[in-house]
This record gives C-alpha cells, structure tokens and sequence, in this order.
C-alpha cells in the first residue's frame, strides 16, 4: 500500500491545476507555471480545495507510479507557491564565483576558469565577504531542475576528506579522515 499516493495533495490559495484530456497536469501559483505529463493509466481527480492521484490496479509497477506522480505533483505545487532555494558553498583558499548573463564563473583552484551556463529558469547569485567562503545561490521553481544544477556544480569539485576543501551544500557535515601523522 502506498502510504504517499494516498495522501491528498491541499491547494494553497493562489494555486490552480488543471489536468488536460491527455493527462498532462499544469500547476499555476504566483511564482510561476510548471506542467507533466503523466502516465495515462493514473487518475487524477480534482475536488474542492485538494487533489487525489488514485492507480487502476494492485500490481507493484502501478504502486510505484502512484507514490511517484504524487510527489512530483506536490513538488510542483510548493515550487510554484514558495520556490525550491539551495546555497553551495566553495570552500578553500581562492576559490571564487560570479555571474553574469546566466553563466556562472567558477575559480576552484585548477589552472583554469570554469564555466558553467545555468538554465534560464534557475535564478543564481554569487555571494563573496571577507573572511567567509564564498556562496552561490540558486532558485527556482522546478525541484528536479535545481537538483539537477546543484549536483553538476558540485562535481566540479569533490569535497575530499581529509582538508575539507570542496563544493558543499551550507550547513552540510563532512566526514573527516586523520592524516598519516595521527595513524601512529
């Protein structure tokens, strides 16, 4: 039993969906418009106020799709009302970040600049003060998107274990390793 798809999804004031004759579902908020498509053996009814995804049959590949639509449904639903918000920090020494036109610069310590162009739906900011590390910001609409952005910019630069230095998530706990002088 899917504990997820069974679960309503609440519509927040502002928030309209409208799910086409060919199951495509079209989330509209203040921050923005998102559409899917979904599979055509999901049903997806609209009441006052909620909405329920609902699967035809009991077989494991219709439970997997039922908790999946679900979630991707309710993300798109707190994207287009609240936003998804990540902040990478670029931890070392020179490590720097700006933007410009949609292209994020990246100085991470290898000869070379790094250019990274970030799609026009992700919003990105670089943040640099003194004596911190500097912080690049990234918003948007779209969960899996910004995910997807976050994770290409953080293979850029591995964190490694035993200085710490690397792109990491703010807030994000890194496991350390001793060195060799601690192993005797």
């Amino acid at each position: 039993m899917s504990r997820i798809g069974n679960q309503p999804i609440n519509l927040p004031e502002g928030v309209s969906i409208d799910v086409s004759a060919d199951n495509v579902v079209t989330v509209k908020g203040p921050k923005g418009e998102l559409s899917r498509e979904i599979n055509p053996e999901i049903k997806i009814t609209l009441e006052e106020g909620s909405l329920n995804v609902a699967r035809p049959t009991e077989q494991k590949r219709h439970k997997a799709l039922h908790g999946l639509y679900r979630s991707l449904i309710n993300n798109m639903v707190i994207g287009v009302n609240e936003g998804y918000r990540k902040e990478l920090e670029l931890v070392g020494v020179g490590y720097k970040a700006a933007v410009s036109n949609n292209i994020l610069e990246l100085n991470l310590g290898y000869s070379h600049n790094i250019y990274v162009a970030v799609p026009e739906e992700v919003k990105t900011e670089a943040k640099m003060e003194k004596g911190k590390p500097p912080v690049v910001t990234l918003q948007s609409t779209d969960k899996e998107l910004i995910g997807q952005v976050a994770a290409k910019i953080r293979s850029l630069r591995k964190i490694e274990p035993y200085k710490g230095k690397g792109i990491r998530f703010v807030g994000e706990q890194i496991r350390r390793k001793a060195g060799k002088t601690a192993a005797k």
